[in-house]
């Protein structure tokens, strides 16, 4: 069964040493901070993780920005994000990015008697509510897209991220391709001048706030709607279709992806084309120093990122992440190898 959201302990340097002594390069306890949006999959990875190696990952789920900062920072040895950093950026700061899952980033509502995946939102109508154009949920707008359904005379409570939300990158960039007036008059990014909602520090309170809040609505990762099991909408998307959530449809997005190495993996995956697709996707990605002061560090990072892209799948699978292409994954690999380095120049990362 699986778990979510685990505290891990420590593990004795001595046991740690004796179940790595004949290992070429000894994997060592290490840390990360960062989006809360692969808190749920990185905590089950890092508790097998663990019972396998006897090694210790510790991550803190604390947003973005946060993560990035503490990286920056040297608090941590690698930050976790969502919205990924651009190739100049990567430069100046001397960090190597690449990504771990794709996730699906979901709106989310309470309204009563009324089950997920029976309520229709286009993302022109989601850009009005969030920007307070429409504040009723039985607004003729969203009325005509559900002919048929119940919608309740109910004001709309809007529910958002704090600032520093990797979610919120993707959900504005999608808005932003989508709404003319939200793009010039809100943008996207982790932090914005929102003009209505209630903020939540992060997606575990987004995600009570709206089950506990009858007429509610919020954007939250797909793996927290589910745990939460909390309705989600059927969004129209770039093709006109009204799609649900899920696996299905987030693969059907991704299928023609191109990657490169050179700029960090960087991709937009919001609006993409395809009947089946779902609109708004994001990928989690992992920032860490291209210079690792201690090699034995570098080469655990990618170890515990190798182990799993390996044994990993099926858990990211169960709580609704998708796992990323053989040919994705050996381009990463590859980049390991030519762009991480100890501080002789050596390559750290060796299969």
């Amino acid at each position: 069964m699986i778990k979510s959201f685990k505290r891990f302990t420590l593990v004795t340097s001595a046991f740690f040493a004796l179940a790595f002594a004949n290992t070429s390069m000894a994997i060592v306890d290490i840390s990360g901070a960062g989006a809360t949006s692969t808190a749920p999959l990185f905590a089950e990875w890092s508790d097998t993780y663990k019972s396998e190696t006897y090694s210790l990952v510790r991550y803190t789920p604390i947003h973005s920005t946060s993560g990035i900062s503490q990286l920056y920072k040297k608090l941590v040895d690698f930050g976790a994000i969502d919205a990924p950093l651009p190739a100049d950026q990567l430069d100046k700061r001397k960090l190597f990015q690449f990504p771990t899952v794709i996730n699906g980033v979901v709106p989310v509502f309470n309204l009563d008697g009324i089950p997920s995946g029976q309520l229709k939102l286009t993302g022109e109508v989601l850009a009005d509510i969030y920007m307070g154009k429409i504040r009723k949920w039985n607004d003729p707008k969203i009325v005509a897209l559900n002919a048929g359904v119940a919608i309740p005379n109910k004001t709309i409570i809007v529910f958002r991220r704090a600032k520093g939300s990797g979610t919120t990158f993707i959900f504005t960039n999608y808005l932003s391709k989508i709404s003319e007036s939200w793009k010039s008059k809100i943008g996207e990014g982790m932090i914005l001048s929102w003009v209505t909602g209630k903020s939540a520090k992060d997606s575990e309170t987004l995600a009570r706030y709206v089950k506990r809040s009858n007429g509610s609505i919020g954007y939250i990762g797909y793996a927290h709607a589910v745990s939460h099991k909390l309705p989600i909408v059927k969004l129209q998307n770039r093709d006109g279709n009204f799609v649900e959530a899920g696996s299905d449809s987030f693969q059907a997005a991704i299928e023609n992806v191109q990657w490169d190495a050179a700029n960090g993996f960087n991709t937009s995956l919001t609006n993409l084309p395809g009947k089946d697709s779902w609109p708004i996707i994001g990928a989690n990605y992992i920032l860490m120093r291209k210079t690792q002061e201690s090699a034995s560090i570098g080469d655990s990072i990618l170890r515990f990122f190798n182990w799993g892209f390996t044994k990993g799948s099926e858990t990211a699978t169960e709580l609704g992440y998708i796992t990323l292409s053989d040919k994705l994954i050996k381009k990463i690999r590859e980049a390991w190898s030519t762009q991480v380095k100890d501080l002789k120049g050596n390559a750290v990362w060796e299969e």
